[in-house]
């Protein structure tokens, strides 16, 4: 077993047992499945492209309590999290009191059964080790609900702060339900760096008739390790908008999967992987056509210079029955660097009748004809260089149709996509 398996199993070994009975068992049997898969090695399809030899030689004791936090907080509605903590005296709910906002530590101290059932999902061995530890060991997490009809006008932060001296590990566990006809934005942001570990599991539900914008910003430091994972559900005439910027951290890893479960279910979903120094981010996504007429649009760019590294994969599977499917993926990447390095993979597998479905992928430099075009029109080169690399990006960024939730988002991403005037 490896250092980070048997670091992680000794950290389970000291926590009190659950509450519930039924949550022990699921924690005790996720740490199994865990250990039982053992770390990842590179001949492994899903991670063949991850520096994994590292990381499972590295031991991480438990995230510990933060004395403060250097960052600028957003505006009210917002929740706060401070090295895998939630932190209410950062957060204020004010605005959002339509919603049903409770948190996973508050659920595993009560006796709510169908509160602490975020923790009951099993996973496939091949998913294991990262997800079946996320269930073992998650002590937090937010558990938000948009009743049915509710609407929030205003956007919802959820804010993760990563202190720069902390090397722990952290492991949290989310739920978003929109229910019928509800409408909520929310913008979920990652702050901070260190050498420490995050582990984040997502269970997002958007009902019938009900839309949910899901805007994620993650620029952690250039020595942080995170897992991200994400599972969106979103049934009959629904629509679930998704846009991520991944700009840093040691290794990122973000596993998007959509479920379209009900006919005329719609997802639209962008990315902006943007990696330098020795960075990796690792992307893989997943897009399941389960009902007929169901629609996703997955816009996504890859930007790697200096030895940063990109990996991009991009599945569309249509199920038998889901006849009418209408299904895209464009995955264009690319290099800023001589040192930098990119792959994609896209991949379509269709079992239905009468579906639209295409999918792109290239990688590749700025053109050199169109700047050396700037060049003689008298465009200093920094500026064309510039210009060119936001007409490369800006489409992903585009699925932000309205023009003040641009505003709102733009004081969250890095300096270079404000500076290059997306935002």
């Amino acid at each position: 077993m490896s250092a980070f398996l048997d670091s992680q199993s000794a950290l389970f070994a000291t926590r009190m047992p659950a509450r519930q009975r039924q949550v022990q068992a699921w924690r005790e049997d996720a740490l199994a499945q865990a250990l039982r898969a053992g770390f990842p090695h590179n001949k492994l399809e899903r991670w063949k492209y991850a520096p994994l030899r590292a990381l499972a030689g590295k031991a991480f004791a438990g995230s510990l309590p933060a004395s403060g936090i250097d960052t600028v907080l957003p505006p009210a509605p917002r929740l706060v999290f401070v090295d895998g903590r939630y932190d209410a005296g950062f957060s204020d709910t004010r605005g959002a009191e339509v919603l049903s906002i409770g948190t996973l530590a508050e659920a595993l101290a009560s006796d709510d059964e169908r509160a602490v059932a975020v923790l009951g999902r099993s996973f496939a061995e091949a998913e294991a080790p990262f997800a079946p530890l996320n269930t073992a060991l998650a002590e937090d997490g937010l558990l938000i609900e948009a009743p049915e009809g509710a609407v929030l006008d205003a956007p919802l932060h959820l804010v993760f702060v990563h202190s720069a001296d902390n090397t722990g590990s952290s492991y949290l566990r989310h739920k978003i339900e929109c229910r019928e006809n509800s409408r909520l934005t929310v913008i979920e942001h990652h702050r901070g760096g260190g050498n420490g570990l995050s582990n984040d599991l997502w269970h997002v539900h958007v009902k019938p008739n009900a839309q949910l914008r899901h805007l994620r910003v993650q620029n952690a430091g250039s020595a942080h390790t995170a897992f991200s994972r994400c599972d969106a559900m979103i049934a009959g005439d629904a629509l679930y908008t998704r846009l991520d910027i991944d700009t840093g951290g040691h290794y990122q890893r973000l596993e998007l999967n959509l479920a379209l479960q009900g006919r005329n279910a719609l997802a639209r979903s962008g990315g902006v992987l943007w990696a330098e120094g020795s960075g990796t981010l690792d992307a893989r996504l997943s897009a399941r056509h389960q009902a007929p007429d169901t629609a996703c649009e997955l816009l996504w760019r890859g930007l790697a210079e200096d030895k940063g590294k990109v990996h991009f994969y991009g599945g569309i599977t249509i199920d038998a029955g889901a006849d009418g499917s209408n299904a895209a993926l464009s995955n264009k990447n690319l290099l800023l660097g001589t040192k930098a390095h990119i792959t994609t993979q896209p991949a379509l597998e269709i079992h239905a009748d009468e579906v639209k479905a295409a999918h792109g992928a290239t990688v590749g430099q700025l053109d050199a004809t169109a700047l050396f075009y700037l060049r003689t029109r008298g465009v200093p080169e920094a500026e064309a260089l510039a210009l060119l690399t936001r007409a490369f990006y800006a489409e992903a960024l585009a699925i932000i149709e309205e023009d003040a939730l641009r505003e709102t988002l733009k004081a969250f991403l890095p300096a270079r996509l404000v500076q290059d005037g997306v935002a």
